[in-house]
């Protein structure tokens, strides 16, 4: 009787319920959060979705030293935090966001190329806000990419900078990724007079193939020389568009914009939420990189609104800006470039934004590797 009993106490130890303490609780409520906003409201459901329930796997309270940890060195989901820890995942990342991207919109209007390096204001901002707050260089400079709102740049340079930090500055690229149309909206509308919303620009002119090919040759060459730091997700970006253009890899092409996107995005989003253990991420560090994240994001919108408008003092009548698309200089494509089309469209049903905010959110993209590769440079 006495050996039962002894055996169902040591089964009892390796229960979740024994193991468990109100933070596990707490993380997994979260999760659950994120799956529920997702499915419900269906924000960025393809990364919430993975994240979440990420966050509720590592959260499982458990029994130290079976080796299924995500921090427990050989164990399953160890290894496949690698991809996220090591930066792999990011670049391929990258590659298929290029072959599913149409830069169309910013070769014929290379001017807006300026409000996406404008928006990037965000990140440096961020930077120094958290130097001021007392955290180190490098780990600031990790924090303040997430106003790129550039999910896989944010996890790139973390995992250089400040991998102890990743799973908090990831989630909360992510999340704020997904709440695009509440926060860019308000700035927005806060930003601009109902005369400057009601600006119609001209049709964007059409980009021959010809050009579609040697954009991402020439873009490559100029940036990666610039920054060759950002090497990994300029050149896979780049590359990805090639594949796109080119007309004679489209195998290849739909490969890196489906499956292969799709798998790594699934991986990255399981494995960084389940980075989110209740000891290492209900931290006040924690606490305070998800409000300047937000504030760097803030920053990077206001910041491409106000461009614009300052762009259009200089700009003669006729060929003015509606200062709607500075919001989309971020890099959450498409979504920020939808937001501009949405209210640009509540105060003139008839003025269609969307081609023309994809020329600063594509740029946006570029802007943020870039900015990633300068923060690298400067503080790898």
């Amino acid at each position: 009787m006495s050996q039962i009993i002894d055996s169902l106490r040591q089964f009892w130890q390796f229960t979740g319920f024994a193991n468990c303490e109100w933070q596990n609780i707490v993380m997994i409520l979260i999760g659950a959060c994120f799956i529920t906003i997702a499915i419900l409201k269906e924000w960025e459901p393809l990364l919430l979705v993975p994240i979440g329930f990420g966050m509720i796997i590592g959260n499982i309270p458990m029994f130290p030293g079976l080796n299924i940890g995500i921090y427990e060195d050989g164990s399953v989901m160890n290894i496949l935090y690698q991809g996220v820890r090591q930066g792999w995942y990011p670049p391929l990342i990258f590659l298929g966001i290029g072959a599913m991207t149409d830069f169309s919109a910013l070769i014929s209007q290379p001017r807006l190329m300026l409000i996406g390096a404008a928006a990037q204001m965000g990140i440096f901002g961020a930077y120094l806000l958290a130097l001021a707050f007392g955290f180190a260089p490098n780990e600031a400079g990790a924090i303040g990419i997430i106003g790129g709102a550039d999910g896989p740049t944010a996890i790139f340079l973390s995992s250089k900078l400040a991998p102890d930090l990743m799973g908090a500055i990831a989630v909360s690229a992510y999340s704020y990724m997904a709440l695009v149309p509440v926060i860019q909206r308000p700035i927005m509308l806060l930003l601009t007079t109902k005369k400057e919303r009601l600006i119609e620009m001209p049709k964007p002119r059409e980009v021959s193939q010809r050009e579609k090919i040697i954009f991402p040759i020439i873009g490559f060459i100029m940036t990666a020389f610039i920054v060759p730091s950002g090497l990994p997700l300029l050149g896979m970006l780049f590359f990805g568009n090639l594949l796109k253009e080119s007309g004679v890899t489209r195998r290849l092409a739909e490969t890196a914009r489906g499956p292969l996107i799709d798998i790594v995005t699934t991986l990255i989003g399981v494995t960084v939420g389940c980075s989110t253990q209740a000891d290492k991420f209900l931290t006040g560090k924690s606490l305070m990189i998800f409000g300047l994240g937000l504030l760097s994001f803030v920053i990077a919108t206001a910041t491409g609104v106000c461009f614009v408008k300052l762009l259009n003092l200089v700009l003669p009548h006729g060929k003015k800006i509606n200062p709607l698309i500075g919001n989309a200089g971020v890099s959450a494509v498409p979504d920020s470039a939808r937001v501009s089309e949405i209210v640009g469209r509540e105060s003139n049903p008839k003025n269609h934004l969307l081609m023309h905010a994809m020329a600063p959110n594509v740029a946006g993209v570029i802007g943020s590797a870039v900015a990633a590769g300068i923060l690298l440079g400067f503080l790898g």
